[in-house]
C-alpha cells in the first residue's frame, strides 16, 4: 500500500509516518513545506520526503502520482491563529484541501482522507456531539475545516472519490511542540510543569475537551487506508472522552508527583466551552481499534517530553 502523507512532518503526520512503517503494510511519501513542521520529526523513518506546499498543485500531483490512499493532514492549525491571519488559515486549510482532491482526481488515486476538526461543532452546546448535529463554526478555522470536509465530501457525490472526513478532537501526544504562541493545552501544560513555572489557563478551568492520543489516532487512520474505508458523512475521531482544564492539571501532578501552579486569564475568542464525541460511529466502522485512555497517554507523552529535556 502506498500512502501520500501531506503535512506529513507535522506533530500527528510524522506520529503517523512512524507508526505505518511500524506496521510493515505501507510505503509512505511525505509532502510538507516545513512551515510548522519540522524535518527533525522524520529522523530515523523510512519515508520518501517530498519538500513542498499543498498551495503548488503541480507539485501535489506529482507527489500524488501513483499512490493507493493519500492522507491529508496539511494544514495551519489553531483557533487563535485563524483569528490573527484569516487569509492564510482559508488558503491552506480550504484550497490546499482542493488542490489535493483534485490531483488525486486528476492522476487516479481513489482514496482519500482529510482531517477536519471538532471546532466545526462551534456554538453547539449538546453534548456528546454527533456528525448529524448542527454544526455553527466559531472562528475561521473552524469554517475552514468545515470546508476541508465539505470539498471531500462533494468530491466523493459529484466524481466517485472515496473519501473519508474525521472529525479530529484534541489530539496529543509525543512530538507535539510547546514552544510556539499557538501551542496546544497539554504540550503547554506540560512545559510549565515540568519548568516550574504556572500553568496558564483560560478561563475558570472548567472548559471541558476530548483528549484523544496520537496513537490512536494513527491506529484509526491505518485502518482507513488499509481497508479503504470511505463515508459519505464525517466522522468523530474520538472515543468520547470529557476532561475539564482543571482535571488534567490535576492528573498531570499525580503523574509528577507535585502540584502545578496556575495562572487563570482571559478566555479565548473562538473557543468553545466544551468538546465531547458521540463516539458510536468510530466504533462501528473501526471495530478493531482500541483507544489509549488518558492516563496512559499522558504517561507516554510525559516520558518523551523528559527525554526532549534530558537531550536539549
Amino acid at each position: 500500500m502506498k500512502v501520500l502523507i501531506t503535512g506529513g512532518a507535522g506533530f500527528i503526520g510524522s506520529n503517523l509516518v512512524r507508526y505505518l512503517g511500524e506496521q510493515g503494510d505501507c510505503s509512505v511519501r511525505v509532502l510538507d513545506d516545513l512551515s510548522t513542521g519540522r524535518r527533525e520529526n522524520l529522523q530515523g523513518v523510512a519515508a520518501d520526503f517530498v519538500e513542498g506546499s499543498i498551495l503548488d498543485y503541480e507539485a501535489v500531483k506529482e507527489a500524488a502520482r501513483g499512490m493507493d490512499s493519500i492522507v491529508h493532514l496539511g494544514a495551519i492549525p489553531s483557533v487563535p491563529r485563524s483569528i490573527a491571519n484569516p487569509r492564510a488559515s482559508h488558503e491552506a486549510n480550504t484550497t490546499g484541501t482542493l488542490n489535493v482532491l483534485e490531483a488525486a482526481r486528476e492522476v487516479g488515486v481513489d482514496h482519500v482522507v482529510v482531517a477536519s476538526s471538532s471546532s466545526v461543532y462551534g456554538s453547539n452546546p449538546k453534548l456528546p456531539k454527533s456528525e448529524y448535529d448542527w454544526t455553527r463554526p466559531m472562528s475561521p478555522y473552524a469554517v475552514s475545516k468545515q470546508a476541508t470536509e465539505g470539498y471531500a465530501l462533494a468530491y466523493q457525490f459529484s466524481y466517485g472519490l472515496k473519501t473519508l472526513a474525521f472529525r479530529f478532537f484534541n489530539v496529543y501526544g509525543p512530538l507535539q511542540p510547546a514552544n510556539h504562541p499557538y501551542a496546544a493545552v497539554i504540550p503547554k501544560f506540560l512545559d510549565a510543569a515540568l519548568n516550574d513555572r504556572p500553568a496558564q489557563v483560560h478561563g475558570d478551568g472548567e472548559q471541558s475537551r476530548d483528549f484523544t492520543y496520537v496513537d490512536t489516532v494513527c491506529s484509526v487512520i491505518h485502518e482507513a487506508v488499509r481497508l479503504q474505508i470511505h463515508s459519505q458523512d464525517p466522522v468523530n475521531l474520538a472515543y468520547g472522552t470529557n476532561t475539564t482544564l482543571t482535571a488534567l492539571l490535576t492528573e498531570i501532578e499525580d503523574q509528577l508527583g507535585h502540584s502545578v501552579a496556575r495562572q487563570h486569564t482571559e478566555p479565548r475568542t473562538g473557543d468553545v466551552r466544551a468538546s465531547q464525541a458521540d463516539n458510536s460511529r468510530v466504533k462501528e466502522l473501526f471495530p478493531a481499534v482500541k483507544p489509549v485512555g488518558l492516563h496512559d497517554g499522558l504517561a507516554a507523552t510525559i516520558a518523551w517530553f523528559k527525554q526532549e529535556a534530558d537531550q536539549a
